[in-house]
This record gives C-alpha cells, structure tokens and sequence, in this order.
C-alpha cells in the first residue's frame, strides 16, 4: 500500500470499525443517471483499486447504484478484500430507470436486498447497512426491526439511516442502535446542521453524500477559490478539509469516476485550515 495521505485520521464507527475519515463514494462509477454499466469498466475498476492503494478503507455503495452494479465492480475490484478495507452500502430504495428512485421498506424487501448484497459483494457480513430512505407507507419499526434481525444474524455489522431528520434518529434509535447516517451536507448545503451536531453529541458517525457537491463547490471563484489560492490547494480540497474539521464524526464520500480527481479528493485529508478561514468558509451558505 502507498498510503498518500492521513486520510484526516481515524474514526471508530459503532466503537468496532475502524476507519480513515476521507472514504470513497462508489455511486459515480455506473453509467448515467446512476443506472447501468460504466462507460469504461476497466476505468472505474482501476480508480477502485487506486482508492485502496492509496489508504481509502470506507467504500460507500448501494444496491440501487446501477443497480446492482457498483456493488459488481466494487467485488471485482477489490475482493478479496484488503485487511481493513470496510464496505457501506444501503437498501430500500427501488429503481424504475435512469435518475428515477423510489422508497420500498417492506422488512421482506430489505432481507431480500441484503442477501442479494452479501453474494454480490462476496461478503458473510456487511460492516455498515443503511436505509436508503425511509419509506412512509411502512411502520419504522418494521424498517428498523428488520435491520436490527439482520444484525443479530450476523449478517450485518453496523447499522445507519440516510437523509433523515434528527427525530427520525431518535424514533429509529428505539428499535436499534444507529451507528451511522448519511445525508446531503457540504459547505454549500448545510440544512441539516442540526443532525450534525446530534450526530457529534451521540458518537454517530456522519457520513455527507455530495461532500464537493459534484464539482459546484469546485469552481476557482468567490472565497473559496481566495482560500484554496492562499492555501495552495483546489476548490476541492479545501470543502472536503472543511467537512473534517466541522466535527470528528464528520466521514466524507467523496466519489469520482477520475483517477486524478480521486488523488486530488484523497489528497485533502493532510490540508489543514486555520481557525480563520474555517470561519470564514462557514459563512458561505448564510
């Protein structure tokens, strides 16, 4: 392994699951509108195995990317898997087409989505299993129930939700421990302040899908492009920084199709931001 970077440190999901904070977010590696085959497999095969290669060992994915799909190349890429190397992927969501999803959380649907993660993956146990989505028309109990049944099976390590409000932790927190939640928040989207800080308080890992905001907070103009220049590094670097200094629980995916890109992304984990410009880049989304 040619380890790169610090990778912004260490953080133990659940107390057990080790990993660095700068993971790898596998959703960009299928074709268009997160729905079938890469372009170029051999491509997104490489940038999986360069992630690892360089100390990435939180690989984030979904059953719905492709679908199917990410978790194919994740297992071709990488299994066996490296000592360390930790797969997050998620269920409840169903797709119908290219950027169409929908939330199904039937406790018979999900069982049946995390057997068919584990022989696709290559996996006895999943280290992190999240809802995708809340479904409405399903008691949470049932959601949760079932994750909670997997857990004790051993089919799973680590429980976590996605896009959820700080009472839907708290109301899922009843039927099984949370370990994790993944929800939309990068410097410019911050409308869940509120569960990052209740993520902080509880010790729940926090994991920002959309960290760069697919490449918007990545464009050499306003205070951010003034930070990076000060800082020698891209528009990039300096949102995934920001988002592990926000708080230690902070785990950002960022997710690339780009070899270079995925260097850069990596890269971020050694940029440190002084107290200063931490200030002044919160204030970019008020």
């Amino acid at each position: 392994m040619d380890e790169m970077s610090g990778l912004g440190g260490l953080y133990s999901i659940g107390g057990d699951l080790e990993v660095h904070r700068l993971g790898y977010g596998a959703m960009q590696l299928t074709g268009a509108g997160v729905w079938g085959e890469p372009v170029d497999r051999n491509n997104a095969i490489a940038v999986l195995r360069r992630a690892v290669s360089l100390g990435v060992d939180l690989i984030d994915t979904a059953d719905s990317y492709g679908p199917g799909v990410s978790e194919d190349l994740i297992h071709q890429a990488l299994h066996p898997y490296a000592s360390g190397v930790k797969i997050a992927t998620k269920a409840g969501l169903v797709r119908t087409g290219p950027g169409k999803w929908h939330p199904v959380g039937r406790p018979e649907y999900l069982r049946q989505q995390a057997e068919m993660s584990l022989r696709r993956l290559g996996l006895e146990r999943i280290d992190l299993f999240q809802l995708h989505r809340i479904d409405p028309k399903v008691e949470l109990a049932e959601q949760v129930g079932l994750l909670a049944d997997l857990q004790r099976e051993g089919k799973i390590n680590r429980i976590g939700l996605s896009e959820v409000t700080v009472a839907q932790i708290a109301a899922a927190s009843a039927f099984a421990k949370i370990d994790a939640v993944q929800n939309l928040y990068n410097l410019a989207n911050r409308g869940c302040e509120d569960v990052v800080d209740y993520c902080a308080a509880n010790n729940i890992a926090f994991i920002p899908w959309f960290p760069i905001q697919t490449g918007a907070l990545a464009a050499n103009e306003g205070l951010l492009g003034k930070v990076a220049a000060e800082l020698g590094a891209t528009p990039a670097q300096v949102a995934l920084a920001w988002l592990l200094r926000r708080s230690p629980v902070v785990l950002p995916i960022p997710g690339t199709s780009s070899l270079s890109h995925l260097e850069e992304n990596v890269a971020a984990g050694d940029l440190d931001l002084s107290d200063e410009h931490f200030a002044l880049l919160r204030e970019l989304a008020h």
